[in-house]
């Protein structure tokens, strides 16, 4: 129980700042991920800690290659570290999962209610059907920069975590 009430602090002030100035601070994540790890030593002894280390590396892959590719920021992929680190493997698996859910959620509201929707759905327009007819119109989509908006995905992975932490292994449907 001590372990939802870490996430649940954490994720909020990982939310705020994210909100606030985009950022996710190390000063944030790495305190929570040290009481975690003395905490899972106390409750669970060796295999406690080797739980929390296996779903810090389990976050911390899951995001990776998001990063490394530039779309993804690296407070994004520590704070995913961290929630395995607190809760575990299972846990960041299905965070991970809900999380992406919610981002592609996100993204779509973003991508509805923000200036310059008619010129994004033009440029997409274009694009797909220039692939239809064989052509690569990939000028289209660089031209500027409607297509380029980005959101503070810790939410994305804030609401991952809660749903994880509030409806167990429950897929929504």
């Amino acid at each position: 129980m001590w372990s939802t009430y870490l996430l649940i602090i954490l994720l909020l002030i990982c939310v705020i700042t994210d909100l606030r100035e985009r950022k996710i601070y190390n000063a944030v994540l790495f305190p929570f991920l040290i009481v975690a790890l003395v905490l899972q030593l106390f409750t669970g002894g060796l295999s406690g800690v080797t739980s929390a280390l296996l779903g810090m590396i389990v976050g911390l892959g899951i995001l990776l290659i998001p990063y490394l590719l530039g779309g993804m920021g690296a407070g994004d992929v520590k704070l995913l570290a961290v929630i395995g680190g607190i809760k575990g493997v299972e846990f960041v698996l299905f965070t991970s999962l809900y999380m992406a859910l919610a981002g592609g959620i996100f993204a779509l509201f973003i991508l509805l209610f923000r200036k310059g929707l008619k010129a994004r759905l033009t440029k997409v327009f274009y694009f797909l059907h220039g692939l239809r007819s064989g052509m690569r119109l990939t000028h289209i989509l660089h031209d500027n920069s409607t297509l380029k908006t980005t959101y503070p995905y810790g939410v994305a992975i804030a609401a991952g975590a809660l749903y994880q932490a509030f409806f167990p292994g429950v897929l929504p449907i």
